[in-house]
Protein backbone atom coordinates (compact mmCIF):
# COMPACT_ATOMS: atom_id res chain seq x y z
CA UNK A 1 0.00 0.00 0.00
CA UNK A 2 1.13 3.18 -1.28
CA UNK A 3 1.29 5.87 2.46
CA UNK A 4 2.99 8.73 0.09
CA UNK A 5 1.10 11.80 0.58
CA UNK A 6 -0.05 13.44 -2.88
CA UNK A 7 0.00 17.07 -3.70
CA UNK A 8 -3.88 16.66 -3.97
CA UNK A 9 -4.32 15.39 -0.67
CA UNK A 10 -1.98 17.98 1.22
CA UNK A 11 -4.42 20.62 -0.65
CA UNK A 12 -7.03 19.22 0.93
CA UNK A 13 -5.47 18.90 4.30
CA UNK A 14 -4.54 22.57 3.93
CA UNK A 15 -7.94 23.72 2.64
CA UNK A 16 -9.99 21.92 5.51
CA UNK A 17 -7.84 23.70 7.97
CA UNK A 18 -8.27 27.10 6.11
CA UNK A 19 -12.23 26.50 6.24
CA UNK A 20 -11.80 26.13 10.21
CA UNK A 21 -9.91 28.81 11.14
CA UNK A 22 -11.80 30.90 8.99
CA UNK A 23 -15.02 30.09 10.77
CA UNK A 24 -13.51 30.40 14.11
CA UNK A 25 -12.59 34.03 12.70
CA UNK A 26 -16.19 34.61 11.78
CA UNK A 27 -17.71 33.22 15.72
CA UNK A 28 -14.54 35.94 17.51
CA UNK A 29 -16.20 38.68 14.27
CA UNK A 30 -19.53 37.82 15.53
CA UNK A 31 -18.81 38.29 19.58
CA UNK A 32 -16.81 41.34 18.60
CA UNK A 33 -13.45 39.36 18.67
CA UNK A 34 -13.82 39.20 22.55
CA UNK A 35 -14.24 42.77 23.47
CA UNK A 36 -16.98 45.03 25.04
CA UNK A 37 -18.77 47.34 22.85
CA UNK A 38 -19.39 49.89 24.90
CA UNK A 39 -15.26 49.39 26.13
CA UNK A 40 -13.78 49.79 22.71
CA UNK A 41 -10.76 51.82 22.59
CA UNK A 42 -7.87 53.36 20.23
CA UNK A 43 -5.83 49.58 20.81
CA UNK A 44 -8.84 47.94 19.82
CA UNK A 45 -9.06 49.67 16.61
CA UNK A 46 -5.19 49.32 15.91
CA UNK A 47 -5.52 45.26 16.22
CA UNK A 48 -8.20 45.20 13.94
CA UNK A 49 -6.69 47.54 11.20
CA UNK A 50 -3.47 45.18 11.09
CA UNK A 51 -5.98 41.99 11.10
CA UNK A 52 -7.77 43.85 8.23
CA UNK A 53 -4.32 43.97 6.37
CA UNK A 54 -3.28 40.63 6.72
CA UNK A 55 -6.61 39.76 5.36
CA UNK A 56 -5.90 42.15 2.19
CA UNK A 57 -2.47 40.60 1.89
CA UNK A 58 -3.84 37.12 2.08
CA UNK A 59 -6.44 38.46 -0.69
CA UNK A 60 -4.08 39.80 -2.65
CA UNK A 61 -2.04 36.38 -3.09
CA UNK A 62 -5.12 34.80 -4.52
CA UNK A 63 -5.82 37.93 -6.78
CA UNK A 64 -9.15 38.96 -5.38
CA UNK A 65 -7.03 42.29 -3.90
CA UNK A 66 -10.24 44.59 -4.22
Amino acid sequence: MNTEQTALDAYLAHNAAIRTKLERLQRLANDHFGHDPDAIHWGHVGDLGRVEAGLDELLAIFGDGE
